[in-house]
């Protein structure tokens, strides 16, 4: 008889360092597709199952001795942990949201979910990188929008930031290499859910990628990004209506508006920080590509070859 654990779905799982939602596990099946294995309230883990990921191989040896001893988690290889702190609806997030993972040439090399993604931990052991990006979206006076990140969010809560940053997934819409339509299409999807800006007020085709960084940053010690991140920039006029579990809050500035930001930013006054990413776009390229967005010549300064290292 096959040996199998017994476990909430929902339950956060800590296995050799990595943490995991157990309802996010894929496995092969018989026929070498893949399946899930979320039946409620619990799941079974069949002994003779091949696991798609390395990391959660060992659940098909686990044997736990009754059920009671599995649902505390407590197991020779497996512990049950959660993250007390975490809001909701960013604990959701962090666990169900599969990451692309890349080299630094941008080449696809796997998947990941977002919290490994953005555990220093696993940054620095393992070198995870995963394609972002970031949208840079003005209005028909050339005042950039930019957000306040929620103060729930788990990486750098509370910094205002450019219109929109965040990353495609590991779906096939999003993976589209060709002129950057998987990022494009995932910038759309991220502009209504942060921002409630509808689907027809950002038409895909009307993003500009103007360019890639790739850098590093710490958040608190514990979270921090390593991303590979595309800038996307677009003229129009839209309507917002800001998702309060994503932003706090939201402006227009012009250019001397960005540069008093700047300033206090510098200065520390009132606590206002700017997200280093941002930080990164506005020290080596924004008021250059500003004049073009002025002019209308945005796509004399497009560079999609060059990788740009601001680590």
């Amino acid at each position: 008889m096959s040996s199998h654990l017994l476990i909430n779905p929902s339950t956060t799982v800590r296995f050799s360092g990595s943490i995991f939602n157990v309802r996010s596990l894929l496995y092969y099946n018989n026929t070498s597709s893949y399946s899930y294995l979320t039946k409620p309230p619990h799941i079974f883990i069949p002994a003779n199952l091949s696991p798609k990921r390395p990391y959660a191989r060992a659940f098909s040896s686990v044997r736990a001795s009754s059920s009671s001893a599995a649902m505390t988690g407590q197991t020779d290889a497996v512990s049950v942990v959660s993250d007390a702190t975490m809001d909701a609806v960013q604990r959701r997030l962090m666990f169900d949201d599969e990451c692309i993972l890349v080299d630094e040439k941008d080449r696809v090399v796997g998947h990941e979910n977002k919290y490994n993604c953005h555990l220093m931990e696993k940054i620095e052991s393992l070198n995870l990188l995963h394609r972002a990006f970031s949208v840079f979206l003005f209005n028909s006076k050339y005042e950039l929008l930019l957000q306040q990140r929620s103060a729930t969010k788990v990486t750098f809560p509370l910094v205002w930031t450019n219109t929109c940053c965040s990353h495609p997934l590991y779906r096939e819409s999003e993976l589209i290499d060709e002129d950057a339509l998987g990022v494009r299409n995932a910038a759309q999807r991220k502009l209504l859910d942060e921002l409630g800006i509808p689907a027809e007020d950002v038409p895909v085709d009307q993003f500009t990628p103007l360019g890639r960084i790739l850098y590093k940053a710490p958040s608190d010690g514990k979270w921090g990004e390593h991303e590979l991140d595309y800038l996307l920039f677009i003229v129009r006029d839209v309507n917002v209506n800001p998702n309060p579990d994503e932003v706090a809050d939201i402006k227009y500035v012009n250019r001397e508006e960005l540069k008093e930001l700047l300033r206090k930013a510098d200065a520390g006054e009132g606590g206002l920080k700017l997200s280093p990413w941002f930080r990164l776009v506005v020290d080596n390229f924004l008021f250059k590509w500003w004049n073009h967005v002025e002019k209308g010549t945005l796509k004399e300064v497009i560079d999609m070859k060059t990788i740009h290292k601001l680590i």
